[in-house]
């Protein structure tokens, strides 16, 4: 047996059986408007929101179902109407930690895509668990 097919063998094994490794969810440019900021305009009009997310988790059968994670980030930012993207995220964290304490990683970023007319700005946080 060559060494590619025992490498083949030995990978489609590992997944047969029930291999929990580290899995990763990828949440890119979920994109919606918000009331968010300290600004007089940003208190009373909404604006875009960019939110980049990634999650570290392990056992694929206590998955993190993605669309769920979405959900929780934009109506958390929606529903508070946060004064700074650092709050923002710290409520996200602690949410997110709530509910799926399986997390082992958390990347977390806000951006604000329409504050500067020059510059694309935000916060992120980079946490292990």
């Amino acid at each position: 047996m060559s060494e590619n097919e025992q490498s083949e063998l030995n990978l489609s094994g590992c997944l047969k059986s029930g291999y929990d490794g580290e899995f990763t969810i990828i949440i890119e440019e979920l994109t919606f408007k918000a009331i968010i900021g300290i600004l007089e305009e940003e208190r009373t009009e909404e604006q875009l929101v960019v939110v980049n997310c990634k999650i570290d988790y392990e056992n694929k059968e206590n998955f993190i179902n993605y669309a769920d994670v979405c959900d929780l980030i934009q109506n958390s930012i929606v529903k508070h109407q946060f004064e700074l993207l650092e709050d923002a995220l710290v409520h996200i964290e602690k949410k997110l930690l709530e509910k799926y304490p399986q997390i082992k990683k958390l990347f977390l970023q806000v951006k604000k895509p329409e504050i500067l007319k020059n510059a694309l700005v935000g916060v992120e946080i980079l946490r292990k668990y």
